[in-house]
């Protein structure tokens, strides 16, 4: 199984570096996580709204959609992210949008859809990063979202792979380490779930070199458990 699923993620790599891209889809990214293993907010691909309006039922409401564009990492600069969406009416609106909006702010992009994801519970929010460095190769990133990573830096970093010591030490360091194990009556974060991610991404990226970054951006944490809701990974 395990042989399958990197034949699947080293095809489906292969392919778009055939045609000439180094920046997978959201779709593909979560696509090629969730085989290996990270749990991952699954999202699927629809190219009208009626398709939209088709998996939004079938996975419940309520729901977000997100321009799938290869040419497009940052879909909400250009207004292709809608959330919240709690109706059919509301998912056939914000396609028509979202559509509107891209091709009025990126007009050469070649658009494939929407994605369309079920939206996912609050819950702690953190991020698991991979970067390629030259001299020590794949250096894994964790830290907390929001403010703590954005203007505190406060981030731990090692390099792969990771031993179960490394995942422990990295969450544990964080200045605001407090904040995951919960504060002011407020539930902790399951810590076991997070290191298992941390492992999980590292072997991951050690089995695909090709890989040169990786973002989980966020991911919610809870009580039991933890899910990457959104998701980049840019080839070499």
């Amino acid at each position: 199984m395990a042989s399958a699923t990197r034949r699947s993620t080293s095809n489906l790599i292969a392919q778009a570096k055939s045609t000439g891209r180094t920046i997978l889809t959201e779709v593909e990214s979560k696509r090629v996580l969730q085989e290996a293993g990270i749990p991952v907010v699954a999202a699927e691909l629809a190219g009208t709204p009626e398709e939209a309006i088709r998996v939004a039922r079938k996975n419940g409401f309520p729901v977000a959609l997100k321009i799938v564009s290869p040419e497009i990492p940052h879909k909400s600069d250009v207004g292709g992210v809608k959330l919240g969406l709690a109706s059919e009416a509301e998912v056939a609106a914000a396609f028509q949008e979202i559509i509107t909006a891209v091709k009025q702010r990126q007009p050469n992009a070649n658009i494939e859809g929407v994605s369309v994801q079920k939206m996912a519970p609050d819950g702690i929010e953190v991020i698991i990063g991979m970067s390629m460095d030259r001299q020590f190769g794949p250096v894994l990133m964790f830290g907390l979202g929001g403010i703590f990573v954005e203007v505190l830096k406060d981030v731990a970093f090692r390099i792969v792979p990771l031993e179960p010591r490394d995942a422990r030490e990295m969450i544990r360091e964080l200045k605001a380490f407090a904040v995951l194990e919960g504060v002011r009556g407020q539930p902790g974060a399951d810590l076991g779930a997070l290191e298992e991610m941390l492992l999980t991404v590292s072997s991951f990226v050690e089995e695909h070199p090709e890989i040169e970054e990786l973002d989980l951006n966020p991911v919610f944490a809870y009580q039991n458990g933890a899910v990457a809701v959104d998701a980049r990974i840019i080839l070499s």
